[in-house]
């Protein structure tokens, strides 16, 4: 346990890092921290705070920073959280109130972006039998074919097929008026049945085209619904994260594969309340240097998704965590008028 003292300089040493990105030594702890102390007693008290843990020297310094262990104290011990003003808190009804569940998702996650200056996240439910109301084959060349598929919601999705021929123009637009005269407004999961039937009555080379643009919008649908992302360039201007390429490199890999962060983000919706995991604490290699700020939504009071913001363990969490709780809760107020409307 840390005394009054050693917790008032952790939290002055954690705060002065947070707002200006500098290891803080004795004597800036001394003019912040209000406390009548001399620089050689808050030395003292700082090489108790590294032996446990809390705080590390940089090499190139003789301030102090905190560790993921340190940040978890603060969080847990000593930050006062900061309340959203008025004015966020109508900014974000207004931006929550569209007219389609998943276009207030995205909004939610663009938001969580925005204010933070964080990657936003939602992990939304998965609409299994979500059905597409046009699509369209349009050749970029000999092999490789653009599908572009707008969902019965609106939503557009692109996806590229590698195809084991080239199609002519003219063979892609039969593609395009027989798909969607026969499966306009279906199931993706659906079409697979009947299109076994139907493409005994279609030459060979046509076959295989629609073969793959229903794998291929069976995977647009799940990758789609199951993690919208947003703000990932944000993180370029961390300083924290942009000086190791190596490390933001495998960082836009996890939010490309998403499969790994789907797992962190199902594991904190069973969880009530935000959830907050510090650096390895999320058990994910590539957020090793990051936090990650969670909170689930719901609609007519089941709980249906997750959505968070990602940033570099140096991060105000103090405003952070009013955002993303709030933001969960909105969410959750406008799926829910949402589904009483319908």
């Amino acid at each position: 346990m840390l005394d009054a003292r050693a917790q008032h300089l952790l939290k002055t040493l954690v705060e002065r890092y947070v707002a200006e990105g500098q290891p803080v030594g004795s004597r800036a702890l001394s003019r912040h921290s209000g406390l009548d102390l001399s620089p050689a007693t808050i030395r003292n008290v700082m090489a108790d705070l590294e032996e446990m843990g809390l705080i590390a020297s940089p090499h190139t310094s003789a301030g102090r920073v905190p560790t993921p262990r340190g940040y978890r104290f603060f969080v847990d011990s000593l930050m006062v959280v900061q309340p959203l003003e008025d004015v966020e808190i109508h900014r974000l009804e207004g931006e929550l109130n569209v007219d389609r569940p998943q276009q207030i998702v995205s909004a939610a996650a663009s938001l969580l972006s925005q204010l933070t200056q964080f990657a936003g996240v939602v992990a939304t439910p998965k609409r299994r039998e979500a059905s597409f109301r046009h699509l369209e084959f349009l050749r970029l060349s000999d092999r490789r074919v653009l599908l572009i598929i707008v969902m019965a919601e609106g939503d557009v999705q692109n996806r590229i097929l590698h195809t084991d021929r080239a199609y002519t123009p003219a063979q892609l637009t039969e593609a395009t008026n027989f798909f969607n005269q026969n499966f306009a407004g279906q199931p993706f999961a659906g079409i697979r049945d009947r299109l076994a039937e139907e493409l005994r009555a279609l030459r060979d080379d046509i076959a295989a085209l629609m073969k793959a643009a229903v794998d291929a919008g069976e995977g647009a649908l799940s990758s789609a619904d199951a993690l919208v992302v947003t703000g990932e360039r944000n993180l370029l201007n961390a300083e924290d994260l942009a000086s190791n390429m190596q490390r933001l490199r495998r960082l836009f890999d996890l939010f490309e594969q998403k499969t790994s962060l789907l797992h962190l983000l199902d594991i904190s919706q069973r969880a009530p309340g935000v959830q907050i995991y510090i650096g390895g604490e999320s058990g994910l290699v590539p957020l090793d240097e990051c936090s990650v700020v969670t909170a689930s939504y719901e609609a007519n009071g089941q709980v249906i998704g997750t959505l968070g913001v990602i940033g570099p363990t140096r991060m105000a969490y103090e405003r952070v965590i009013p955002i993303v709780d709030v933001t969960a809760r909105l969410l959750s107020n406008a799926l829910s008028r949402e589904l009483l409307d319908e």
